[in-house]
């Protein structure tokens, strides 16, 4: 029996996934400080969304996944995010690339989960390495910021250009193994602390051709890993499943504070005299808020949908549609961090302490806002013009 043939998971329901990451909360929630001021997801924690089966959403079923939708893969991040930010942030990016590891030549697969279906993949996909052409590959070098869950992966995603004589440089993607790459563990800010977001350096290290993905493919829709892996969901754009991994623990994080704000405000009487639960205006925002977090998961679940119709009869969906849907995805965190100041400043002083979550998930909102995924303005002012019939500027889409 061969490595594939031996590897067949018991695959549970998509609803149950959900179901179990939605019990995780409350226990989230209670780590919450504990995995921020460990800078990285605790491993108890990540042993039990690996043992929950939830890294295997979007991997290849013949390499120990699920190949379940989109939908079942968000509504877990957004569950996770719920309990704690970071969590959920680094879910989504991880679960993320081993969908795109179905993508490219089976042998990459074969390297990463031969041994060990259960090996995870962290990313660093913005172009800061530079490769040379080599026999058989490229030589790369470079360092990259921010691979969130790096401590807990065995593997890299990592982006660069491949310079070659007589051609402009050319975007790619390079996986490339733990043994290859050394990390700085420099991860001190003001929020999402628990994604562990540290950097990767490479120095002249020989990435072979199977291991490569061109960004001009991964638009086009193209890659080696479709002879085998045939579903729709490896006929799925690239920059449409990314960007969502890093705005949609937003909408739970969201759903948390207005959660707390409900909790804490049945009880609290402000200074004013009056009782925050009978307020007009906090009634409002929470009114407000609930109708965003409503509008943004039916948003996200559309375009899932619209984008697995396509991938489904074998056509790219077209430039317009991706354009609004990354556009839509990067104002997700626009809006949770707009509701989310509102909702710390109806907290009240109360909201300053520390035995209360209005502060931790504002600023873990506040510094996911700062991924360039969630640049709406650049996002939204290219499509506009493109609207207008101008050139369109992005093509990680």
């Amino acid at each position: 029996m061969d490595a594939v043939s031996a590897i067949r998971p018991i695959v549970p329901k998509p609803d149950e996934l959900i179901a179990r990451a939605r019990a995780m909360i409350p226990s989230l929630a209670a780590r919450s400080t504990a995995q921020q001021k460990n800078r990285h997801v605790l491993p108890d924690v990540m042993a039990e969304m690996q043992a929950a089966g939830f890294f295997h959403v979007l991997q290849p079923k013949r390499w120990g996944g699920y190949e379940m939708d989109l939908s079942t893969f968000y509504e877990i991040q957004m569950a996770l995010g719920e309990g704690d930010m970071s969590a959920g942030w680094t879910y989504g990016t991880l679960g993320a690339v081993s969908w795109f590891v179905g993508l490219i030549d089976d042998r990459t697969a074969q390297e990463v989960w031969g041994d060990d279906p259960n090996v995870l993949i962290c990313s660093s996909t913005m172009p800061a390495g530079s490769a040379t052409a080599a026999d058989g590959g490229v030589r790369l070098s470079g360092h990259w910021r921010y691979a969130s869950g790096c401590v807990h992966a065995g593997w890299a995603v990592l982006g660069g250009f491949v310079n070659s004589a007589g051609a402009p440089p050319d975007y790619q993607f390079f996986v490339v193994p733990r043994q290859d790459y050394r990390t700085v563990d420099n991860w001190q800010v003001a929020g999402l602390q628990g994604t562990g977001s540290i950097d990767i350096i490479l120095d002249d290290v020989f990435v072979p051709a199977h291991r490569i993905q061109r960004l001009a493919d991964n638009f086009a829709l193209k890659g080696a890993g479709q002879a085998v892996n045939t579903s729709p969901l490896y006929r799925l754009p690239f920059g449409q499943i990314f960007v969502r991994g890093v705005s949609t623990a937003g909408i739970g994080a969201l759903q948390a504070m207005l959660n707390a704000l409900l909790d804490h405000g049945r009880g609290r009487v402000s200074r004013a005299g009056g009782r925050s639960a009978e307020n007009p205006f906090v009634q409002l925002l929470c009114a407000e808020t609930a109708a965003a977090i409503s509008e943004m998961r039916a948003t996200l679940h559309r375009n899932c949908a619209s984008l697995m119709d396509y991938a489904s009869r074998g056509e790219p969906p077209p430039l317009e549609l991706r354009l609004q849907y990354k556009f839509e995805a990067s104002s997700v965190m626009e809006r949770c961090t707009q509701l989310g100041a509102r909702i710390y400043k109806a907290a009240g002083s109360s909201g300053l302490s520390d035995e209360l979550p209005f502060g931790r998930i504002f600023n873990d909102l506040m510094a996911a806002r700062q991924h360039i995924s969630n640049q709406t303005e650049y996002y939204g002012a290219n499509w506009g013009g493109v609207l207008f019939g101008l050139e369109n500027k992005d093509f990680l889409l």
